[in-house]
């Protein structure tokens, strides 16, 4: 049976209506553009709830750039069919107004998760992502939410918003889903040409070499990026927008690495804005 497709928030609560009593709903947050990695969230989803639910909205509130929003890909028919094969029972794609009847005048503000990395560089970027899962979790009240590891810091802050707002809800991370030549699947990746896709994979490269140093007994965190930052070649096309060394719950920069940690970065190439992590473990 294809999914329900609903597009408001009363209209969600009434597909779910008779299903809650049939146990867990699990909910895949998305934007859309659906790819592999998607597939492995839902596919995850699907083997531990009986109803599972994919959102699909692109969230105004969490770009920075209005020309990022503007060509952000929005191939509904596509997600729609890979939702159909594998079993999703309601999909909701709601239109912004729906989400946002009026510019919010109350959101949320993630503080020091939010500082570093992408806090960074991307300023008010985590408070939109925060606000929308937040009111997602609100409309759709479910059980477990699924959530890539590939957006690491975003993961930790949904971690901790539901932490420290005592929201009903278990999160399940899902590990990276990458290509043969270790790029992380991204739907950001349909925008690199055929160069820049050669030039994609230098970020992990970069990224397992800081994963290897550590595993090596480096515990040093400045010798670590600088090590790892070495690898990113000389081209007019890549731009190392950071690579930082941070604890994997607070997301704050680690100066000695004597505890798991997480390697991070954000990579320019070309026009398209790549990010990538992996988890670093010294030795015992």
């Amino acid at each position: 049976m294809p999914p329900r497709v609903v597009q408001t928030p009363d209209e969600v609560r009434a597909a779910l209506a008779g299903r809650r009593a049939r146990g867990a709903i699990g909910l895949v947050p998305t934007m859309g553009a659906l790819h592999a990695g998607h597939a492995s969230l839902i596919e995850r989803a699907r083997g531990e709830c009986p109803t599972v639910v994919v959102s699909i909205f692109v969230n105004p509130l969490q770009f920075d750039r209005a020309d990022d929003l503007a060509r952000y890909p929005r191939p509904f028919e596509a997600d729609l069919a890979l939702c159909n094969r594998l079993g999703v029972d309601v999909v909701f794609a709601p239109a912004p107004d729906a989400i946002y009847p009026e510019p919010p005048d109350v959101t949320v503000h993630v503080g020091e998760t939010a500082k570093y990395l992408c806090g960074a560089f991307r300023p008010g970027h985590f408070d939109g992502v925060a606000t929308v899962v937040l009111k997602l979790f609100n409309i759709v009240q479910p059980d477990v939410a699924y959530f890539g590891e590939k957006d690491a810091q975003q993961l930790a802050i949904i971690r901790r918003m539901v932490s420290d707002l005592n929201v009903p809800v278990t999160i399940a991370p899902v590990p990276t889903v990458r290509e043969a030549d270790g790029l992380a699947l991204s739907s950001r990746n349909q925008h690199l040409n055929t160069e820049e896709r050669a030039l994609a994979p230098a970020l992990h490269k970069a990224l397992t070499a800081a994963r290897d140093a550590v595993a090596g007994g480096t515990r040093e965190a400045a010798a670590v990026k600088q090590l790892a930052a070495r690898l990113i070649p000389a081209d007019g096309r890549l731009r190392l927008e950071y690579l930082e060394i941070v604890d994997p719950w607070t997301f704050l920069p680690l100066q000695t690495i004597d505890r798991p940690a997480v390697a991070a970065g954000a990579l320019w190439v070309g026009s398209t804005r790549l990010i990538d992590n992996v988890l670093c473990t010294p030795p015992a």
